[in-house]
């Protein structure tokens, strides 16, 4: 299967490689895109976190408790002790949860625990991720579900947990943040936005199945209008 999957991640659209992949038993996919979620070439990661999204969604249909395996497995990808680094584990998350509500209720809090750090507030639960890459990794997930279901994470996410991110000297991060407030409507980061809408620093952010160029002061534009 895995010989049959991966050429279609390098080669065809996202809407075509769901189609061929949608007769296929949904547990066995998940394992080959498990395998290139975390490859070097941006168009065969991206695809294969597309794909995860809809088919951890459509395993879930079948078989809910399968379906939370493949969570915990991603979650337990970024921590320390299991030896790895996690790549693509973030989105992947994002991606499933956008697609499946049940999951996102379960375990929105646990992806918008790696923005914070341990605190003394009660019931506070950071896993603070300190890799930058990963932290890329982290706001594309929390900005693609805050688009997604911004309900869901408007009482999660708070601008403190942002706020950070918007001081960033990555143009990556800076701008992923922005696009978090303006789906989220937080009005405590209007007077960082405006700052940032003459940055013109470049950043590719995928979307759509496929990745597209953006300056951070376009976001914090994009963010601002979101708030009128």
């Amino acid at each position: 299967m895995k010989k049959q999957i991966l050429p279609m991640l390098e080669q065809q659209s996202h809407q075509a490689i769901l189609e061929r992949l949608r007769p296929l038993p949904a547990k066995d996919v998940v394992n080959v895109l498990f395998s290139a979620i975390c490859r070097e070439v941006p168009r065969v990661r991206w695809m294969a976190i597309t794909c995860m999204g809809e088919t951890v969604a459509r395993l879930a249909e079948q078989n809910m408790e399968e379906a939370r395996v493949i969570m915990r497995r991603l979650l337990w990808s970024l921590n320390d002790e299991s030896g790895g680094i996690g790549w693509g584990a973030p989105e992947c998350l994002a991606e499933i949860m956008c697609h499946q509500g049940q999951l996102a209720e379960e375990y929105c809090h646990m992806l918008v625990s790696y923005m914070q750090e341990d605190g003394d507030e009660l019931l506070q639960d950071g896993n603070f991720l300190e890799l930058p890459s990963l932290q890329k990794g982290l706001l594309w997930g929390v900005a693609r579900l805050a688009a997604s279901r911004p309900k869901l994470l408007s009482n999660k996410v708070s601008f403190k947990d942002v706020a950070p991110f918007l001081a960033s000297s990555d143009p990556e991060i800076c701008g992923l943040a922005a696009r978090i407030t303006g789906s989220l409507g937080m009005m405590e980061a209007k007077p960082q936005l405006q700052e940032l809408v003459a940055d013109q620093r470049e950043l590719l952010v995928y979307g759509d199945g496929d990745v597209q160029p953006f300056t951070v002061g376009e976001l914090a534009g994009s963010a601002l209008q979101e708030m009128l």
